[in-house]
């Protein structure tokens, strides 16, 4: 079980701070949105700011492109420190040729999926990805609400994985707090990205390791293993 504190919610008026506040809390990721103004209707931060904090922790960037333009932007963020990289299958037809450009920049490959697109259209890539991003609210904004209508995709891509024999990861995001995240894991997640629930806490290292607890005790595996 994978926790991403995501850096959407942080204080952006104390970056640095906020990054090794993450890196010492015993979260697993960071989670890097990176929003365009045009494929999602706000704007957050580019690649400078991505190269600006990598020299403060070796946590691992879990960077999400929510861009109409991402093979503009893969070998910038390559270059800035990301160890994954994830693009939206929205893109239909580019989106083989991006998982590409990403594995050749030798970092790992995400592909995500918006609550309205139906998740059959991940299919054709799943033996190529290292995660599948299943969002659980509309890209764009911190603080939505979870849509309870996205778990039946976590469990097709979790009945995909077990049916192919797949490795890739079931990341979820948006609205992820403790009591969503169980669902999540009993749906089949095992990467939880979180925003406010996390970062918004006081204690983000307590945050944590609750969260932690929670998913773990929802793993249908781990529940497999003590019947």
């Amino acid at each position: 079980m994978i926790i991403a504190p995501s850096l959407l919610a942080a204080d952006f008026s104390r970056l640095a701070k906020e990054v090794q506040r993450t890196a010492k809390s015993g979260a697993d990721w960071l989670h890097l949105d990176i929003m365009d103004g045009h494929f999602v209707p706000n704007i957050s931060f580019g690649p400078q700011v991505v190269k600006a904090i990598r020299p403060l922790t070796k946590i691992f960037f879990d960077v999400h492109l929510m861009c109409g333009k991402p093979e503009v932007l893969l070998e910038p963020f390559a270059e800035a420190g990301a160890d994954e990289m994830i693009v939206h299958v929205e893109l239909g037809e580019q989106v083989s040729h991006l998982i590409l450009k990403i594995k050749n920049l030798g970092k790992k490959v995400g592909l995500a999926v918006n609550p309205l697109t139906e998740i059959s259209l991940v299919q054709p890539h799943l033996d190529k990805i290292d995660l599948l991003l299943v969002m659980t609210v509309n890209p764009g904004f911190g603080g939505q609400e979870f849509i309870h209508e996205t778990l039946p995709k976590i469990q097709q891509a979790e009945a995909w994985r077990l049916e192919k024999n797949l490795q890739y990861r079931i990341s979820v995001d948006g609205g992820i707090n403790f009591q969503t995240a169980a669902e999540c894991a009993r749906a089949g997640a095992d990467t939880f990205v979180a925003g406010t629930s996390l970062l918004g806490a006081r204690s983000l290292k307590v945050a944590v390791n609750r969260m932690r607890k929670i998913v773990n005790a929802n793993d249908p595996a781990l529940a497999d293993l003590k019947v």
